[in-house]
């Protein structure tokens, strides 16, 4: 990076970042710092609610997912529309109706305290964790670029998200999350003119989706029935629909974003522009990705793309071993390089029988490829058990450092960090507003009259959860590709949460104690499936769903004679 990437960099950043806590720093009434601007409009929302979700991870990841695995990852999204509607027909006038500030008061209200205890603690929980996630991909970025460590970039990343979101809350999540997206758009597509143009003379969009097509990048649907596949039309479909149900329809961090706007018609239309925008979005992500496989097939490719993981270790002892596999992998990369060319001299002689030939050809010199890929994450693993063998997620930062041109390289580097920026604070502002409203205020119901004090609690929490943030991020270690990491986890909880709220809208004669049980019992079966089954994540939003809402019936039924057996018996 040279002086103008810094310039669009920082300025980007911090000029969005100091915009949003001066135009929000008045903002002292709690009901505006936790819902936002009542005069908001759909086309805001729309943008609020894209900004939370699409966080670095998505710009981050994504295209690595594209690049290694195709762009089969978009199944995943399958769900996404329809379970927007059933928000905006279910979930939305229900919340809007009962002005609550938290999908969770909702739960106390159907049901008990203890039951909107647990829907916010697991929320919590949750979204505690996932806030990790999401500040350690952009210091990923910066640490890669400047060779700083990892650590002190997540501390400076996450403290500039908190100083604008403490000061303004959802407001200023709201006004900075319109200029951070515009700053992704702008990036994203010049990524693509950038990518298309570095392609070889000739080749055109059409050649490149041919090739990737050949090598089975551009497999977008899969109808396997096979439970251990991770991405399948099924798996997206049903998996994906209770991941995005519980998502958007329970989660605080999107609640929050369409609760609080001009009128209920404003909230739906901001949810419809999120269904009609997500899957194209994600489609063309995991396309960029694919179209930089394309490029690496023409140019030289690292066998690693954490070079400084993969430096480290070539210069060490066993560097030999390490500079063999670089020079069989170059030999095979070349070896590619002619079957592609045959390749396509085939295709373009209408041959069927010579292009199907030369391309089972080009299939086995990437297979061959691919191997030595293998063998150098296990020697990586050798040579340090604790090495990070996952490298998809450095694919496409080092793409923009090796083949942007300067400008749009600080461009593209914004647009990690607008992404990154946008998701922290709505997820640090719902955050703070579940702990202020649904355990502060439930603890201290003396305090709910007092206005100043309730926005200084509310602050005080956004700031402990920003910081909870940043001491995960500094700990943990991620071994998934970030995306898979973070909806991993939400799987993990989504599901039973989304059952509590189904049970509230649909089973009315169910009451909190059965609820509540069956909410536990559900989370713990997930958590034993979860370490004893191999099957796709995805598939635990359906399991915990069907179990806390199957459990909950059952305990209701059996609850009134238990509670009447142990009434007899003080009785006798």
């Amino acid at each position: 990076m040279n002086a103008l990437d810094w310039f669009v960099l920082l300025g980007t950043m911090v000029g969005i970042a100091a915009y949003g806590t001066w135009r929000t720093r008045h903002t002292d009434h709690l009901d505006t710092y936790l819902k936002g601007n009542k005069s908001t409009g759909w086309f805001t929302i729309g943008l609020s609610v894209a900004a939370t979700q699409a966080s670095a991870i998505t710009f981050l990841s994504i295209p690595g997912q594209g690049f290694e695995s195709g762009i089969g990852f978009v199944q995943n999204y399958f769900g996404l529309p329809l379970a927007l509607i059933i928000v905006c027909a279910v979930f939305l006038p229900i919340y809007r109706k009962l002005g609550v500030y938290t999908a969770y008061e909702y739960l106390g209200q159907r049901f008990d305290g203890k039951t909107r205890l647990l829907g916010a603690g697991l929320f919590l929980v949750q979204r505690g964790l996932a806030s990790g996630v999401t500040i350690y991909a952009p210091a990923i970025i910066l640490s890669t670029v400047l060779g700083w460590r990892l650590d002190l970039t997540i501390v400076g990343t996450g403290l500039l998200v908190i100083t604008y979101t403490v000061t303004g809350g959802s407001v200023a999540v709201s006004l900075t999350q319109k200029w951070q997206v515009a700053v992704i758009f702008a990036g994203m597509l010049t990524a693509f003119f950038v990518v298309l143009a570095r392609l070889p003379d000739g080749l055109g969009v059409t050649g490149a989706a041919e090739l990737a097509g050949a090598l089975g990048k551009l497999e977008a649907v899969d109808f396997s029935f096979d439970p251990a596949k991770r991405y399948t039309f099924w798996t997206g479909l049903f998996g994906g629909l209770f991941l995005s149900l519980s998502y958007f329809g329970t989660d605080q961090s999107q609640v929050q974003r369409y609760i609080g706007g001009a009128s209920l018609r404003e909230g739906r239309l901001g949810l419809v522009f999120n269904a009609l925008l997500k899957i194209p979005m994600q489609f063309c992500i995991l396309l960029l990705g694919a179209l930089v496989f394309v490029f690496y097939q023409f140019q030289p490719a690292p066998v690693f793309f954490n070079r400084a993981e993969w430096s480290h270790h070539a210069t060490g002892p066993n560097g030999a071993v390490f500079r063999a596999l670089e020079e069989k992998h170059a030999t095979l990369h070349a070896v590619k390089q002619t079957k592609i060319a045959v390749w396509q001299t085939a295709r373009a002689g209408d041959d069927a029988a010579a292009e199907a030939a030369a391309r089972a050809e080009l299939v086995a010199a990437n297979a061959a490829t691919t191997a030595v890929r293998s063998e150098a994450k296990a020697a990586l693993t050798a040579a340090d058990p604790r090495a990070k063998v996952k490298d998809s997620d450095y694919v496409f930062i080092g793409f923009i450092l090796a083949q942007l041109p300067h400008g749009a390289i600080g461009l593209l580097i914004a647009v990690m960090f607008a992404a990154a920026l946008g998701s922290k604070a709505g997820e640090l502002n719902a955050l703070g507003s579940t702990s202020t409203i649904d355990l502060w205020r439930r603890f201290r119901p003396l305090a709910a009259h007092d206005e100043a004090r309730n926005v200084r609690v509310a602050k005080w929490f956004t700031a402990f959860w920003g910081l909870f943030a940043i001491g995960f991020a500094l700990y943990a270690g991620f071994a998934e590709n970030l995306i898979e990491a973070i909806n991993i986890l939400g799987s993990i909880f989504y599901g039973v949460v989304l059952g509590l709220f189904l049970v509230a809208f649909f089973l009315k004669h169910v009451a909190g104690t059965a609820v509540f049980w069956g909410a536990v019992a559900a989370q713990t079966l997930v958590f034993v499936l979860y370490a004893t089954l191999s099957i796709s994540y995805l598939w635990y939003n359906l399991i915990g769903c069907a179990a806390c809402m199957l459990f909950s019936v059952i305990i209701q039924i059996f609850l009134p004679r238990i509670t009447q057996i142990s009434a007899d018996g003080k009785t006798a």
